[in-house]
């Protein structure tokens, strides 16, 4: 359910290259909140999601540092979305379910064209795979939309995608600058934005088809 340029010398300079990290992701965490689980629903939803930031994690740390898992990485990562896809199926029907991997395996492509053009200092690329990445995000939240309007509107999803695209270029950035510390706080972020993500999500399902739903 990631315009100047990446330079080797400064690698924080993404941020205003792709003009996401130089705001400030709106807060949609709090370090105090308990996360409960109320249904088998909403807890695979909170797994899936939870692999998506955790895979994409390591997709950073093997990309960035051209370890030799890279590929294997991505290709897990990819499955993932299969995986999201594959859970809307039995409300949405499988055509809905193979769109919606399709949107989310275009989203970790991207993701990973911003990384190596970044590294490559390639800043044509960065730029071109930037903009593609966030009218990705906004494709993702018109398709979710449409199939549940009135418990997803679009200008939510969409904001909460672009929440996602931030924090992550946040994460990767902190990474890049070899800032530890601020990198995992950025992913501890990731992941309850996550969370938050896929609660919305499951609560939409739940409300749309309660019939359905334990």
């Amino acid at each position: 359910m990631i315009r100047n340029i990446w330079r080797r010398s400064a690698p924080w300079l993404i941020l205003a290259a792709l003009g996401l990290g130089v705001r400030t992701a709106p807060s949609q965490t709090n370090p105090d909140m308990k996360h409960e689980p109320t249904g088998t629903l909403q807890v695979d939803m909170r797994k899936l999601w939870e692999d998506h930031v955790s895979w994409t994690r390591m997709y950073i740390v093997s990309a960035t540092s051209n370890l030799p898992d890279k590929a294997a990485t991505l290709d897990r990562l990819l499955r993932n979305q299969d995986d999201i896809g594959n859970a809307v199926k039995p409300f949405y029907g499988d055509s809905a379910g193979r769109k919606l991997t399709e949107l989310l395996k275009d989203h970790i492509r991207i993701a990973g064209e911003v990384v190596d053009a970044a590294a490559k200092s390639d800043n044509a690329k960065v730029q071109d795979a930037s903009k593609r990445w966030t009218a990705n995000a906004d494709q993702i939240a018109v398709f979710l939309s449409g199939a549940n309007p009135a418990n997803w509107p679009v200008d939510d999803l969409k904001k909460m995608l672009h929440t996602h695209l931030d924090l992550t270029t946040q994460e990767a950035t902190a990474y890049l600058k070899k800032d530890w510390k601020g990198s995992i706080e950025t992913y501890d972020k990731v992941h309850d934005q996550a969370l938050m993500m896929a609660d919305a999500l499951s609560s939409g399902i739940m409300k749309q088809f309660p019939q359905k739903v334990m």
